[in-house]
């Protein structure tokens, strides 16, 4: 999938900030909730929501191989006069949980939005255990179990398994909406934008039970008589929200917009397109009316992925073990080459050992960077000079630092860190990427991976000074083209070629 593809997203609005209180129970605000919200909170033990469904799966699974134990095994001891078969009646009561857990899963059963919808009542329990026992019926027929396993322990582990389910529910649902009502149920982090009408329709509440989200905040667009794409202040809306998202550390963006709005949605999605969080647009007022009806069969919890992160949660693992094991071998290898740098740069003239200046990472939120001094200046803020090939601030043993990339080397500890990678592209002060992103219409996507110590184009001479716009323009091409055709082989094959660029010293000074 292409770098705009998977870009093409609507993000949220984010302009005047909402009190969360306001919109709580449809958008009714008390001093006592205000007074809730601001007081200080103890910390509780939390309930991740993506687990609600492996705790329900696995009450029905333990009431059913104690329905096997109990019901069959009891008929064959008490009433037939067969021995008691604990092997039997418990593989029994396992295969039973397995093919009630497959059908259940098929069918969305343990989703947070049907756990909490009527959709999980006593009749939808009742035929797909059913469904479950005539299965298990076949599979007793087709392997001639049935004299061990006879129609009678069949019918009183189906009774009672039936009971036991029910009886499953009614005990861990009411702990459930406890537990949401204090608060102790947390759903993926996200901040909530869009209308004021339509963020007033969505409650805290909803959010969990539909969508398994918990909101860190909700921002809405000005109150405007004008439609969404004629709103002048969006700009200034979308990168509060931004801000607020790469604050609080939330793991999505979720969008509150009306669905006849297209012009209004493709806008958010333009103007938003540069920030590497998933969003998700919720389904409109209208829309939950259709949902909710009897009539109409769909899932509650529909939502549209407008963006996903260019990387998924399997690849992300992935290469930040790579980045792990990478940098502490190589911390391990290079130390004493590191020490010894550090000793040579005191000895050379007074001042710090390490340079440290403010970048921009992933998302754009901002890390310190660490480097091995090698000028005679520390620039930082909304001024930084570009080293030229004969920069009169570059000391001579920095010039030898520089032309070996050595200098680059404590770069692994921010690795360690997690502010940067082995491989990405490579982060430029904050005063360069304000003055390039006000040129280069597709800078800001350069911050939808982790920045590395080497890159894509680095190891194709894309290094030194960016004189003009156009060398940066082909320097931001190459590390595009990594963010879109990202894979661990792609990093490896970066890493051992950065060694070669490394001995060429192209474009190093």
């Amino acid at each position: 999938m292409s770098l705009l593809a998977k870009s093409n997203h609507v993000q949220f609005e984010a302009g005047s900030r909402v009190d969360r209180a306001t919109f709580d129970a449809g958008g009714v605000s008390t001093a006592s909730t205000r007074r809730r919200l601001s007081s200080p909170r103890i910390p509780r033990l939390q309930i991740p929501c993506a687990a609600i469904g492996a705790i329900f799966a696995a009450a029905d699974a333990a009431a059913i191989v104690l329905a096997s134990l109990v019901g069959a095994g009891g008929y064959q001891l008490l009433i037939s006069g067969a021995p008691w078969n604990l092997n039997l009646h418990l593989g029994a009561g396992v295969t039973a949980a397995l093919l009630y857990l497959m059908i259940g899963k098929s069918f969305g059963f343990y989703e947070v939005a049907d756990i909490f919808s009527l959709r999980r009542a006593g009749s939808r329990i009742l035929w797909q255990w059913l469904l479950t026992s005539l299965l298990l019926a076949l599979l007793a027929f087709l392997f001639r179990i049935g004299a061990e396993f006879s129609r009678g322990a069949i019918i009183c582990f189906a009774a009672l398994g039936l009971a036991s389910l029910l009886t499953a529910q009614r005990l861990i649902k009411p702990a459930l909406t406890w537990a949401v009502g204090q608060g102790r149920v947390q759903g993926r982090r996200v901040v909530l934008v869009g209308l004021r009408d339509e963020l007033a329709s969505v409650s805290r509440d909803d959010l969990l039970r539909r969508f398994g989200l918990t909101e860190v905040e909700r921002i809405a667009f000005p109150n405007t008589a004008s439609p969404l794409a004629a709103n002048k202040s969006i700009t200034a809306t979308l990168d509060h929200a931004m801000d607020v998202a790469r604050n609080s550390g939330a793991a999505e963006i979720v969008l509150a917009l009306s669905w006849n709005d297209t012009r209004g949605i493709e806008l958010v999605r333009d103007k938003l397109s540069a920030a590497p969080l998933p969003v998700q647009l919720l389904p409109d007022r209208r829309v939950r009316y259709l949902i909710e009806k009897p009539a109409f069969s769909v899932n509650r919890s529909l939502a549209i992925e407008i963006q996903r992160t260019p990387l998924s949660k399997l690849e992300q693992f992935a290469k930040r073990a790579l980045d792990i094991v990478g940098a502490s071998v190589a911390l391990l290898m290079l130390s004493p080459l590191m020490l010894m740098t550090a000793l040579m740069i005191k000895l050379d003239s007074a001042g710090p050992v390490l340079f440290r200046q403010r970048r921009s990472g992933f998302n754009a939120k901002q890390f310190v960077i660490f480097k091995f001094r090698t000028m005679t200046v520390m620039e930082e803020g909304d001024s930084v000079v570009q080293a030229t090939q004969d920069d009169p601030r570059i000391r001579k043993f920095g010039r030898l630092l520089r032309a070996t990339s050595i200098d680059e080397l404590p770069q692994l500890f921010n690795v360690l860190r997690g502010d940067m990678s082995l491989v990405g592209p490579r982060p430029h002060a904050v005063a360069h990427d304000g003055y390039y992103g006000k040129l280069l219409a597709d800078y800001a996507f350069r911050h939808h991976v982790k920045p590395g110590i080497s890159g894509w184009a680095q190891i194709h001479g894309c290094r030194g000074e960016t004189a003009e716009v156009g060398q940066m323009k082909n320097r931001l091409d190459h590390d595009l083209w990594y963010i879109n055709k990202w894979s661990l082989r792609l990093d490896l094959l970066i890493l051992l070629r950065t060694v070669v660029e490394v001995v060429r010293h192209r474009n190093a000074y």
